[in-house]
């Protein structure tokens, strides 16, 4: 019997739309979790979207600095906004179908803006390491313009470099079944119902995870390694040093919440599909793209002196009239 027979026997064609089945196992628990991701997307809504006006309105925050901050906050809200409400739809009326070319869009875009977050992480590590290592050029050296092109530059590598997902997947005709093992479509849980030789995808992303990922990380240390040596080169000044490494304590809080949570779901992904069970797997994965959105404003309007006054001005406006 060919290759070709046996796929028509157990396999079906390319289907319509895929079930998106969750996070299984949990039961009427379900509803519950509802309370923590909902209120997670919430807040990733309302804090980006104010750190946006924010930064928009107050044209004395028209720095490197928040202009970069502005474009996390943008990735934020897009990357929230690519996987809460099918999840939310999911915990409160159960599995839901996603139409195939959805679900290429839906993967497309979680994975783009993942990759978009990591890079604009990485610029900004390097910001504050010219910043602090070269004080007095750094007006020069980075300004609106340049940080412009730099997030057209992180726009286009997330692009060029998760195209091949969907495409990869596009390319079968025929899979075992249509119910996706996820709240959404992620790139190895859809490749996992494919009938056929998948090597190419699972090389792939694995290839992609280091190289990107690891490439990020390495950047990020390596600029945080020259922060710690120019800060302990100043003189035995406390505050002189306390204020530098605060200018840096909030991006390290948001690259933490990214890459921390990202490191587990990886990890249990990758190595511990036998020992850990597939529900906490797909919880971690959900916390890792809706916890980082939703910390990140508060981290940033609790840390950075201007957003914080501008935004305790914004909500208050009457207390500078008493």
């Amino acid at each position: 019997m060919t290759e070709q027979s046996l796929l028509s026997n157990n396999t079906f064609p390319c289907p319509a739309s895929f079930l998106l089945t969750g996070i299984p196992g949990l039961g009427t628990m379900s509803a519950w979790l509802s309370l923590p991701f909902g209120s997670m997307y919430l807040l990733a809504l309302l804090g980006n979207a104010a750190l946006l006006a924010v930064v928009k309105v107050d044209t004395t925050l028209h720095q490197p600095m928040f202009l970069l901050l502005a474009t996390l906050a943008a990735t934020d809200l897009g990357l929230a906004s690519s996987v809460a409400p099918g999840l939310l739809a999911i915990l409160w009326l159960g599995p839901r179908p996603i139409p195939y070319a959805a679900c290429l869009a839906q993967m497309f875009f979680v994975h783009a803006l993942t990759a978009m977050e990591s890079g604009v992480l990485l610029a900004m590590a390097c910001d504050r390491a010219v910043a602090v290592g070269n004080p007095l050029r750094y007006p020069t050296l980075v300004t609106g313009a340049r940080v412009g092109w730099i997030a057209v530059a992180l726009g286009l590598r997330a692009v060029a470099i998760v195209v091949p997902f969907p495409l990869l997947v596009a390319r079968f005709k025929h899979f075992w079944m249509r119910a996706v093992a996820h709240a959404y479509c992620e790139h190895m849980a859809v490749v996992e119902l494919v009938a056929g030789n998948t090597r190419a995808n699972n090389l792939y992303g694995l290839a992609l995870s280091l190289a990107v990922s690891g490439m990020d990380v390495m950047g990020i240390a390596g600029s945080y390694i020259l922060i710690a040596h120019t800060v302990l080169r100043l003189p035995t000044h406390h505050e002189a040093r306390a204020k530098a490494f605060g200018t840096c304590s909030s991006h390290i809080c948001v690259i933490l919440a990214f890459y921390v949570p990202g490191l587990f779901s990886y990890l249990t992904h990758r190595f511990g599909r036998r020992t850990v069970p597939r529900p906490v797997h797909i919880l971690l994965s959900n916390v890792y793209l809706l916890l980082p959105p939703s910390l990140n404003p508060l981290i940033y309007g609790a840390r950075t002196k201007q957003i914080k006054e501008r935004l305790l001005s914004f909500f208050t406006p009457w207390k500078g009239q008493l």
